[in-house]
Parts: C-alpha cells; structure tokens; sequence
C-alpha cells in the first residue's frame, strides 16, 4: 500500500498494533465470510495487497494449503515479513506504481488501500490485471459519508462531543486529501473496469470493546492535527477519551463496503 504523502495515520508501532488488531476483530469476520463463498480451497493463488496486519495472511494460507500460494504485497513489509514461509511470499511492493507481483491469481483481496494510494484507479487496473480468467477480486473501504456519527444515539453530552469529533476527523482527513466516501464507489467502478457478476454489502459494527478500542486509538493518533486545525482542544479530547474508558457509550466505526466481482 502507498500512502499519501504525510498521511494522517503514520503512527508508532504500538499504536499500529493496537489498530490493526481493532480493524481485524471489527471486519476479518466479513472479509473471512465472503472469500469462503467464493470456494476458495487448496492450490488457490492469492495476493493480499497492502498486508499490514498479520491476521488475514496465515488463515488465506492455510486455506490454499501446501499446492497453493499467498503473496503478501505492502509498502512496509516489516509486520508480516516472519510470515515469510511457504505458501507465503512476502514482498514490497507499490500498488499504484508498479506491475503486479504475478498473474493469475484466484482471488486478489485489498482493505483500505485505494482511499489511501494517490492512483486508486490504477491500483485497481493492477489487481484486476493479476487475476485469472474467473478469478475474483474483493476490495473493501470505509465509507464515513453513510454514517458519520460515532454515536448514532446521541442522548447526552459525551455522545454530542464524540459526534463533533469525529465530523472534525472527517473534515480533516479530507482536506488532506484522503477520500473519505470512496466504499460506495467501489461497485460501479469494478463494472467499469470490467468484472462481472458484481457484488456489494457493508459492515456497521457498534458498540463493542473494538469499536471503542479504534476510536481510542484513532483519536489520539489525530490529537494533533485536530487541535492544529481548530477541530477540537486538548480538553475536548482529553474528556472523550476519558469517556470512551468508562464504557457507557455505544460507539461505532465507520461503515466498512465490501465490493467483489470476477474477471471474464
């Protein structure tokens, strides 16, 4: 995965961790979910772009087996590099600049890559030109635009602050250029590309311990940009996050679309 240049969300290695862990409870059950209807099984090739997290990888290789293979693509390798064993291939990689790193691929997977590359069409062209004829490309982005309230219920003052939070967030992160409505997008524009059979649905978890554990980390990530940008005070941020630790509120991530279709 490339990230834009100064990307919001460059952060230290514990609170990496502690994200993709979040990111992992909140949406490998989806992601699992859907590559299993595709009958995924052994000898499946597969590429996983922008393998951040380490959860995906080692259950998409057991799944093809020892017949099979799993490339695992990103910019920083260094969280999956000790993967790096057959059916595993780990390999730096740039989406958006470079060709793909093999062809004919059964199933290409990618999860909040394209909003992040400064090309996602020509990201998109290089996972579609990887796969195979009837091979399958999942592609999954958050859409903050379906649902941009962190408290859907907003009945008292701790959810009223969250909420301008995260719209702060929201506009942050677009004046730095980062698409922040790019999950509806995805159908139409696999169709455009040519895939077939396309396919769409989207995941809204809320109120458990990872979605407070997200929002947590995603916060304090943006401390300082959102007080910089006069979105929030230190007081402000201080105070939601103290409110997320007592666990009273129900919290929510931002909408996950999931979008799939297979090559001619």
């Amino acid at each position: 995965m490339t990230l834009t240049e100064g990307h919001l969300l460059e952060i230290g290695q514990s609170s990496a961790s502690a994200r993709f862990d979040a990111l992992a409870t909140l949406f490998d059950p989806m992601t699992l979910r859907h590559i299993e209807d595709f009958g995924i099984g052994l000898g499946w090739r597969c590429w996983e772009v922008g393998a951040g997290g380490r959860s995906l990888v080692p259950w998409l290789a057991k799944k093809v087996g020892p017949t099979g293979k799993v490339v695992a693509t990103d910019v920083d390798t260094s969280w999956v590099t000790t993967l790096a064993r057959p059916p595993i291939e780990v390999r730096v990689h740039d989406v958006a600049a470079q060709e793909p790193p093999g062809e004919r691929f059964d199933l290409v997977h990618a999860r909040l890559v394209l909003s992040h590359v400064p090309d996602p069409e020509r990201a998109l062209r290089s996972m579609i030109k990887a796969l195979r004829p009837g091979g399958r490309l999942l592609v999954e982005e958050t859409d903050l635009g379906l649902q941009p309230l962190v408290c859907p219920d907003e009945c008292g003052p701790e959810e009223q602050l969250a909420n301008r939070l995260r719209k702060g967030m929201g506009r942050l992160l677009a004046g730095r250029g980062i698409d922040v409505a790019h999950g509806r997008r995805l159908p139409r524009l696999l169709r455009e590309f040519g895939l077939r059979r396309v396919e769409a649905g989207t995941h809204f978890p809320m109120a458990t311990p990872a979605c407070a554990a997200l929002e947590s980390v995603t916060i304090e990530r943006l401390r300082d940009q959102l007080i910089a940008a006069g979105y929030a005070s230190e007081r402000a941020i201080d105070r939601h996050l103290a409110n997320i630790a007592v666990g009273t509120m129900d919290l929510a991530a931002v909408p996950m679309v999931s979008a799939w279709g297979r090559k001619p």
